[in-house]
């Protein structure tokens, strides 16, 4: 019988240290020496301090900022901390990443897109691109298309009491083109944008 159970104990042990140690600390090492960045959840550091990840939209109210696409993820209701069932409206919670799951005849969702386009061009956007009034599947899209970038221009701008042409130069220097020329749309990184935006504010009020 201990010649049956020997080779299969010394084969267990053999690999639990092999696919249990060896891989997932060589893995990690090699990740952690070529791919830091992403390794790590792609942080993007303002004064070598994280203010959010490169893949993970924020939500930003200001008028000071470019704004992301509207997300539908929820979170649990203050107000009744012991019940799951019972949520709130939570922007960008990656912690519950979700899309609405309200399709097209959703009278629901057609109400909220009109109040989002009527609110939008009420604050002076010429145009209302499709993304800036409709959600991800994830809810957490980090970037927005450059034509919803471009329509928030004049409203950053004039919130920021900055010249329009600056901004837009910052929008321009923002837009990330297609992977290899082919794959994907151009798109505008929210969080990079407006950490730009917030260096060029500071180099304006210093001159």
């Amino acid at each position: 019988m201990l010649n049956t159970i020997r080779p299969a104990f010394t084969l267990l042990v053999l690999f639990s240290a092999l696919t249990g140690l060896a891989y997932p600390l060589a893995v990690t090492g090699v990740s952690q020496a070529l791919l830091w960045g992403s390794a790590n959840g792609s942080l993007v550091l303002r004064d070598n301090k994280p203010v959010g990840s490169s893949l993970i939209g924020q939500n930003f109210a200001s008028d000071r900022y470019f704004h992301g696409r509207p997300s539908a993820t929820q979170g649990q209701d203050p107000a009744h901390p012991d019940d799951s069932s019972k949520t709130v409206d939570a922007p960008y919670n990656a912690a519950n990443s979700v899309a609405s799951n309200l399709g097209p005849t959703s009278q629901k969702l057609l109400d909220r897109v009109k109040a989002d386009v009527e609110a939008k061009r009420g604050a002076g956007w010429n145009t209302v691109p499709a993304d800036s009034v409709t959600t991800s599947a994830s809810g957490l899209d980090p970037h927005v298309s450059p034509a919803s970038a471009f329509a928030q221009v004049a409203q950053v701008a004039k919130a920021r009491g900055m010249p329009e042409t600056r901004v837009r130069e910052l929008v321009e220097a923002s837009v990330e083109n297609r992977l290899l020329g082919v794959i994907g749309e151009p798109r505008v990184n929210v969080l990079r944008l407006n950490l730009a935006l917030d260096v060029a504010s500071v180099g304006l009020s210093q001159k």
